[in-house]
């Protein structure tokens, strides 16, 4: 998993000499334009590989040649900040569907899975990807839970987390969702950031400002992946952070921030896609479509190359990543062009993973470590779901689209019996968060605004960060149905009406990650978005926004198994006014 490594004095001879002519190479890609990351301009160019290294330009002697005659040659993509368990697929099958689009690299925050199973979680996930071409690098999770305000499977101390620090593929701490916690000095928070031992501390303050921001800065916290505007993006530039400019399946900011990249300050932001679902990585690609997308902002291509090569290397220390280089890995991307970035080659460690287009499947392993059933959840009835009314006045989480923020609005809504119900003719429909991973029973109910279901529910065992079950519908007994059939799965998403399921994803791995290949994951949550549509969705990616209605650290109203939370104020209220 690690980069960087100290070399022998027999790696640094063998690399002398290949970089001085005196041995054939390994492989050369000769005749490509190279994206000069370091002087900030293409430049044409042979370069040399050997041993897994870059070891110099110009003509060599080597055992093989590509001719890349009329193509660029830039640094693999890094992908700065992301959740592999948000693509629903297990970290090879994750790496089968970046790679192509010239990722080599990731800096992994697994707390998802980390929620579900703690520290064992993280060891499967980083022994899942061991033997993939693409570099999975950790940011140690600060907050399992990320709040008391949620139910999590498990927990990681500051032992746990040094622990976790002092393996090589380890960079820093995740990012650090408790900033309340930060800012009132909170001494759990405070103890579990000692540990970073010098390494980054990644962080997440959506709408932080003034003195509450200093303090967190002050912490030790250097990034941040949360902004959603351009004077939130400048405040924080302003204190010192690295601006993660984010552009996930649900919050897309880059078309808000871009324009505050300029060549004075463009080193200080990194680009990231943080949460990607299946069909969005087929659909739109990776970085390499953040990137294309950023130059159709009007960002320069060698600028954005940098933000999503260079600039997150230097930033999570990976000195020997992220440029095209003497001594550098050979991780490299072939491009068509600099306009919509498409792959004709990957090279991973010196090696050919996709050459002209094709990519060589058998580079990617399938076997997996066992995973134990981490779903434990009694089966529940319709009544269970009920709502007993205090008032016909209620408090709605009000959905914002393509953000993962969310409002909230004071509205009326049908009783009858003395139980609230769903009006979903005014896109009101009933929400509840279960507890599944220790059968205690509790559950959140309330109410939502935005996913317009006219009828049937749609449910999921994702949901952020403690992926409780979750689900949103119309009629209690379809909202039963679904969460059964969640149970039955082990975990997954799922659509019903009627009293019937209409399609299901099963996740049996955490309640998070399918067993299948990449195609069929993608193929049926296709098929669920469709049947979600069929029932009045008009989403984009409705179990993607689900997934989102649980996450008590991202404004305004969320909903746990614990109830309505306000996280601005950061307590659970009541949902009737």
């Amino acid at each position: 998993m690690k980069a960087s490594r100290t070399p022998t004095v027999r790696d640094l001879t063998q690399r002398i000499a290949a970089a001085a002519g005196r041995v054939r190479i390994d492989l050369l890609l000769r005749g490509g334009k190279i994206v000069d990351v370091f002087s900030g301009c293409l430049r044409e160019g042979d370069v040399a590989i050997h041993r897994g290294r870059i070891v110099g330009f110009g003509p060599y002697r080597a055992r093989r040649d590509i001719d890349v005659s009329g193509h660029i040659i830039s640094p693999g993509f890094l992908d700065g900040h992301v959740h592999i368990e948000s693509s629903l697929v297990t970290p090879p099958e994750y790496a089968r569907a970046v790679v192509p689009h010239g990722t080599t690299a990731v800096i992994a925050d697994p707390h998802e899975i980390a929620n579900v199973l703690g520290a064992r979680g993280i060891r499967w996930l980083v022994r899942s990807a061991r033997k993939s071409p693409l570099r999975v690098f950790v940011m140690v999770p600060s907050c399992v839970p990320a709040t008391p305000l949620e139910t999590s499977g498990s927990s990681l101390s500051d032992t746990e987390i040094q622990t976790l620090m002092d393996n090589p593929w380890a960079l820093g701490i995740g990012e650090v969702m408790d900033y309340p916690g930060v800012v009132a000095g909170a001494p759990p928070v405070l103890k579990k950031l000692t540990v970073s031992a010098g390494k980054r501390i990644d962080g997440h303050a959506p709408g932080l400002t003034g003195k509450r921001l200093s303090a967190y800065v002050a912490a030790g916290i250097t990034s941040d992946h949360e902004c959603t505007a351009i004077e939130e993006a400048r405040e924080k530039l302003a204190n010192g952070m690295i601006i993660m400019i984010r552009e996930a399946s649900s919050a897309r900011n880059l078309a808000d921030l871009v324009p505050l990249v300029t060549g004075e300050n463009s080193r200080r932001f990194v680009l990231v896609s943080d949460d990607r679902h299946p069909h969005d990585l087929v659909r739109e690609g990776h970085m390499d479509g953040i990137l294309a997308k950023a130059v159709r902002l009007g960002l320069d291509p060698i600028t954005a190359i940098r933000m999503a090569t260079l600039n997150p290397a230097e930033y999570f220390g990976l000195h020997d990543m992220g440029g095209i280089a003497p001594g550098y890995l050979a991780d490299l991307v072939v491009l068509e062009n600099l306009e919509d970035f498409q792959v004709r080659w990957v090279i991973h460690g010196g090696e050919p993973i996709v050459e002209n287009g094709m990519v060589r499947q058998e580079a990617f392993p399938s076997k997996l470590p066992p995973l134990a059933n981490s779903v434990h959840l009694s089966r529940v009835k319709p009544e269970d779901l009920r709502l007993k009314a205090r008032s016909k006045r209620v408090r709605v989480i009000e959905i914002v689209p393509d953000q993962i923020v969310t409002g909230g609005s004071i509205e009326s809504v049908p009783v009858t019996g003395g139980f609230a119900l769903a009006d979903p003719e005014r896109d009101l429909l009933k929400i509840a968060v279960l507890e599944r991973h220790h059968r205690s029973g509790r559950m959140g109910r309330g109410f939502v605004r935005g996913f317009g279901l006219k009828q049937g529910a749609i449910g999921s065992s994702v949901s952020h960060d403690s992926h409780n079950v979750i689900v949103v519908g119309a009629d209690d007994g379809d909202m039963a149905l679904a969460v059964n059939e969640i149970r039955r799965m082990k975990g997954g998403m799922v659509a019903t009406a009627e009293g019937r399921v209409l399609d299901a994803l099963p996740l049996p791995l955490a309640g998070l990650l399918s067993d299948l290949p990449v195609e069929r994951v993608e193929d049926k949550l296709i098929r669920l978005q469709a049947e979600a549509a069929r029932l009045g969705s008009t989403l984009a990616n409705p179990f993607m926004t689900l997934s989102f209605m649980a996450l008590p650290v991202i404004p305004r109203l969320k909903m746990t198994d614990r109830g309505l939370v306000d996280v601005e104020a950061f307590q659970i209220i009541d949902v009737f006014v």
